[in-house]
C-alpha cells in the first residue's frame, strides 16, 4: 500500500492542533472548575467607585517608585519632584512613570510617609525569618541584598492589580488597570529571574539560601494578608507547582498557572506589616492615602 507522505504545512498545524487540545483540558478546568467557597468576610472584596480603587494602587506606586530610585541614584521622589502623585518623571524604572497615567485617569492623591530605611527592611527580614539576624539585614549593602529587597514589595502591586481589575466598572479604567499590571508582572518576572538564577546561592552572612529568603518572604506575605496561600516562593512542592509536576518557580502562580490576586486590605496589612488594615506601620507608618486607606484608618 503506498502512502503518501503529509505536506510539511500540514504537519505544521497537525502538531499545532496536537499542542492546543493539550491545552484544552486546563482551559476547561479554569473556567468550568468546581466554584471556590465563599471567602471569609475579611477576604472579601470591597465596595467601593474606581476612583478610590485604582488611587490605593498609587500608594504601591510611590513605595516602588521611592526604593528603586534610591537603588538607581541614591535619592528619592523629594529631589526629583514635589509630594503630588503626578509629578513624578523617573524614567529608570517603571514604576515611577505609572503615577502620571493614574492620576490622569482617576486624579492624584498626597503621597504619604514611606520608609524604606534599612532599619524597615531588618525589622521585616526578622520577622520573616522568625530571628533577629546579624548583623542586620540591609538591602543597601550589596546587590544581591537589594535584589531579595525587591521581591518583598513590586508582588504586591500585581496581585493587587488582578485583585482589583474584576471590581472596576469602567472600561478606561479597567484598561488602565490591565496595562498596569502587565508592566508589574514583567518586572517582577524579571526580578525572580535574576534571584532563581542564585536559587542555592547562600546569602552572606546568614547561611540561608536565596530560594529559603523567598520562601520565608512569600510565607510572611500569606500570614499578614490572613486569606490563604498567595504567595510562594522561587521553590515549592510539587503540590504547589505548575500542573503539580515541577518545583521550580519562577512564576507565583496557582496548580493550573493562575495569578493570585489580593483585596485591598490585605495589601494594606501586608506593606504595613501588621496583618491588620486599620493599623500602619511598617513601609507606610503613617498609613495608606486615598478614601480607602483612610476609611481603615477611622475604624
Amino acid at each position: 500500500m503506498h502512502v503518501h507522505p503529509i505536506p510539511p504545512s500540514m504537519a505544521i498545524r497537525t502538531r499545532f492542533s496536537a499542542f492546543l487540545l493539550l491545552l484544552l483540558p486546563l482551559e476547561f478546568i479554569a473556567v468550568m472548575g468546581v466554584t471556590p467557597p465563599l471567602p471569609l468576610p475579611e477576604c472579601r472584596p470591597i465596595l467601593a467607585v474606581d476612583r478610590d480603587l485604582v488611587q490605593l494602587t498609587l500608594n504601591l506606586e510611590f513605595l516602588e517608585a521611592e526604593f528603586f530610585l534610591h537603588g538607581a541614584l541614591g535619592m528619592g521622589l523629594d529631589v526629583f519632584g514635589p509630594r503630588r502623585s503626578s509629578s513624578s518623571w523617573w524614567k529608570e524604572g517603571q514604576s515611577g512613570s505609572h503615577h502620571p497615567a493614574i492620576t490622569e485617569s482617576v486624579g492624584g492623591v498626597p503621597r504619604p510617609r514611606l520608609n524604606i530605611s534599612a532599619e524597615a527592611f531588618a525589622a521585616f527580614f526578622n520577622r520573616a525569618m522568625n530571628t533577629t539576624l546579624s548583623p542586620p539585614f540591609n538591602p543597601y549593602a550589596n546587590s544581591l541584598n537589594y535584589l531579595l529587597a525587591s521581591y518583598v514589595i513590586p508582588y504586591v502591586g500585581l496581585v493587587g492589580y488582578v485583585g482589583t481589575i474584576p471590581n472596576l466598572v469602567g472600561r478606561t479604567n479597567r484598561e488602565l488597570a490591565a496595562s498596569l499590571l502587565g508592566v508589574e508582572s514583567g518586572q517582577d518576572a524579571v526580578i525572580r529571574t535574576l534571584l532563581y538564577l542564585r536559587a542555592n546561592e547562600k546569602v552572606k552572612p546568614y547561611g540561608v539560601t536565596v530560594a529559603g529568603f523567598t520562601d520565608r518572604i512569600s510565607e510572611i506575605r500569606n500570614r499578614l494578608g490572613r486569606c490563604g496561600m498567595k504567595d510562594e516562593g522561587l521553590k515549592v512542592p510539587k503540590q504547589l507547582g505548575a500542573e503539580n509536576r515541577t518545583t521550580s518557580n519562577i512564576l507565583s502562580a496557582d496548580a493550573d498557572s493562575l495569578s493570585y490576586s489580593r483585596t485591598q486590605p490585605e495589601i494594606l496589612r501586608i506593606v504595613y506589616g501588621t496583618g491588620d488594615e486599620s493599623r500602619p506601620g511598617g513601609f507606610l507608618p503613617n498609613g495608606g492615602a486615598g478614601r480607602i486607606a483612610m476609611r481603615f484608618l477611622a475604624t
